[in-house]
């Protein structure tokens, strides 16, 4: 056997180890190997590629990587949506969160109480009781639809059936954690990867039977929808639910401000060794439910609570090579390849160095003995170099000039601050290769139009067989061409192709969000939306004379400045932008925006504010707005409805522009009075 033979015979045994692995953890939830093995594996593919080009013209190397959608439950949409929490790490971002809450809801910041509650590395899971009977168990799915999982939740021990008390809210739906304790695993672990992944494959057997075997127990910590609410703080709650005989964690502490938010963080820190279940931080809640309901949501997470992560992960590596990548808004990002090493139980191989001003300014260089840290979810980031290890022949890194497209990219100048951006941009939009498929990458995304099994490494695959180049080629596959790929068999192809289907009909605030306007995430797409109202309202920014009188409407919408205005205006003036949005358009059902609340206090009314106001922060009295089904603007015109005029030093000019067109002024006091505050 000569040496290309031997490789290749390395190389299939490899690939179609990878393929039982894959198989093994997403589709039979039995993983046989760690999650740092399995990226290590993965890792040996790939260098086995780059160093052996032949290997690539063999293409075995096309095995997706992900779920197929399950057919094994039923799909529930979930009473109140199951939101992700904003993450924070260290006393900074700690710090900035109350200080946020405290002027959004216009109070001081040492009278909140926080329920601090440690953040256990399960699976979520919902549970609905009616009448005290528990009636429905869902998984968080995509924190809107969840499966049934119900018969499978009724074999832990810690979920009550029914609840034995006359004062249960009617409708009770209660949030928790479902997890293995490391002792239980220690006796299971030969058949799965870690403890997580031990609850999860679990809880998705058909079989309850099944799922009885396995030690599941389970922590709640909050609630969705409650009918009536007999509650008036998160501690209360949860004393309540321990009387009803649920299980919360012994943990659990009301803190009142931020030294006694870090002692907490320090001493859960300092013992979660000796727990018997995995954490990864803590969660912050503000304790007053009314304070609660008050901040609200924003279109990802709670504005009252917060995942305060454990400190960063750090190790120790060496840089084999620089190379650039392109984001879907032309950002140009340096990232560095690095030796395989593990950070946090992960097996990192990239880190980024984020912009050419931070390579420079570290002096970072190939071949540099570099600390690398993982925070979190965060991308993995070198935080310093070893200079006492660097080879004295290395040479300064020289951050290109052009595109990997080949074109001149540019460093914009900010208008405010009249400073150079730090990250340089290819300008060339969807006719920069790289810029269109992370553009496509995007629009299938779950905050876009979600599509299952669609995910970054299949839109690279289609991408690769020219299968898909522009958003509308999404709702066009020829699926004949997909057959001979390896890992497409008849159901995955029939599974997309009712996912695509599917996604053909979507809310206009995800479909500009979608599109992916430089600048315009997704507050700013449902304000948008609120403006637009309609697809065909919005077919006018295609129009270069229509789209200047847009633009100088847009103005007076409160959340939309002249970045955004600027960015809509660029997006829209290139051709290539207004035909591929066209050709997406033709291809959906794009939903008119629907107004919050048409029956609100403020339905179909404009809103402004001038002034100050004593009870509660502007930002607050929007959301009112908003709840109440009305448009906040940022300007006084002939579109404004209602004028409100804070205590706090309104501006007179304003108010005296207000009266001469006739619009209705409300004063502070009026404004309480009207919200019945």
């Amino acid at each position: 056997m000569n040496a290309k033979s031997k490789i290749i015979e390395i190389y299939k045994k490899k690939i179609n180890l990878l393929k039982k692995h894959n198989k093994l953890y997403f589709e039979k939830d039995n993983p046989k190997i760690s999650d740092g093995e399995y990226d290590i594996l993965k890792r040996e593919i790939i260098n086995l590629e780059e160093k052996n080009s032949f290997l690539k013209d063999l293409k075995l190397n096309k095995t997706p990587v992900g779920s197929p959608p399950s057919n094994k439950f039923k799909k529930i949409t979930h009473l109140k949506p199951m939101l992700s929490l904003s993450n924070a790490f260290d006393k900074n971002d700690m710090k900035d969160f109350i200080s946020k809450i405290s002027n959004f809801l216009n109070v001081k910041r040492d009278i909140m109480e926080f329920s601090s509650e440690p953040k256990i590395d399960g699976i979520s899971a919902t549970l609905i009781y009616e009448n005290g009977v528990l009636t429905k168990g869902l998984s968080r799915g995509d924190g809107v639809v969840g499966e049934d999982i119900l018969e499978n939740l009724k074999t832990i021990k810690e979920i009550p059936k029914k609840i034995k008390d006359k004062n249960v809210p009617y409708l009770f739906e209660i949030r928790g954690e479902i997890y293995i304790g490391k002792k239980d695993f220690n006796n299971i672990k030969g058949n799965f990867a870690n403890p997580r992944n031990a609850a999860g494959g679990s809880l998705r057997q058909k079989d309850s039977r099944e799922t009885s075997k396995i030690p599941l127990k389970y922590f709640a910590y909050g609630f969705g929808a409650v009918e009536p609410m007999i509650f008036t703080t998160q501690s209360e709650f949860l004393k309540k639910i321990k009387d009803w005989g649920f299980s919360i964690n012994p943990l659990i502490k009301i803190v009142k401000n931020l030294n006694e938010i870090e002692d907490q963080h320090s001493y859960i820190d300092s013992i979660r060794s000796s727990l018997d279940y995995d954490i990864d931080g803590l969660v912050y809640k503000v304790n007053d439910l009314k304070l609660q309901s008050r901040l609200g949501n924003t279109s990802n997470s709670p504005r009252w609570a917060i995942a305060y992560k454990f400190s960063a992960e750090k190790a120790v590596t060496k840089i084999k090579d620089i190379v650039i990548q392109v984001g879907r808004t032309g950002a140009i990002t340096p990232v560095a390849r690095v030796e395989p090493v593990t950070v946090g139980g992960v097996v990192v191989s990239n880190a980024t160095l984020h912009n050419e001003d931070e390579i420079k300014r570290k002096d970072i260089r190939v071949g540099d003995i570099v600390q690398i840290q993982r925070a979190g979810d965060v991308i993995p980031q070198v935080i310093s170099v070893d200079f006492s290890k660097r080879n004295h022949n290395s040479k300064k890194y020289i951050f290109p000039e052009k595109c990997l497209c080949g074109s001149i990219t540019k460093k914009e100048v900010n208008k405010s601050t009249k400073k150079e951006d730090a990250v340089r941009r290819c300008l060339k939009g969807y006719d920069c290769d790289f810029i269109a498929r992370e553009k496509l990458k995007h629009i299938v995304s779950k905050d876009a139009f979600n599509i299952d099994g669609l995910g970054k490494k299949v839109i690279d695959q289609f991408w690769d067989i020219k299968l898909i180049r522009k958003p509308s080629d999404i709702f066009t596959i020829n699926y004949n061409k997909i057959k001979n790929l390896d890992g497409w068999g008849e159901l995955s192809i029939t599974n997309l192709k009712n996912a695509i289907d599917k996604s053909k009909i979507i809310e206009l605030d995800r479909f500009i969000f979608s599109i992916g306007i430089r600048h315009i995430g997704q507050e700013n797409a449902k304000i948008l939306a609120s403006f637009f109202q309609t697809i065909d309202k919005f077919h006018s920014l295609f129009s270069n004379k229509d789209r200047k009188k847009i633009l100088d409407n847009l103005i007076e919408l409160d959340g939309i400045g002249e970045i955004q205005i600027e960015s809509i205006n660029n997006f829209f003036s290139s051709n290539t932008n207004v035909e591929i949005v066209k050709l997406l358009i033709g291809q959906l059902k794009i939903s008119n925006f629907k107004v919050q609340n048409k029956k609100g206090k403020f339905a179909n009314k404009t809103v402004m504010f001038t002034g100050g106001f004593e009870k509660m922060s502007r930002s607050e009295a929007k959301t009112l707005v908003e709840k109440n089904g009305g448009k906040v603007l940022g300007t006084i015109s002939k579109k404004l409805d209602i004028l409100v005029t804070g205590n706090s030093k309104p501006t007179k000019k304003k108010i005296e522009k207000a009266k001469s067109l006739n619009i209705k002024i409300i004063s502070e006091s009026n404004w309480y009075k009207v919200l019945n505050l």
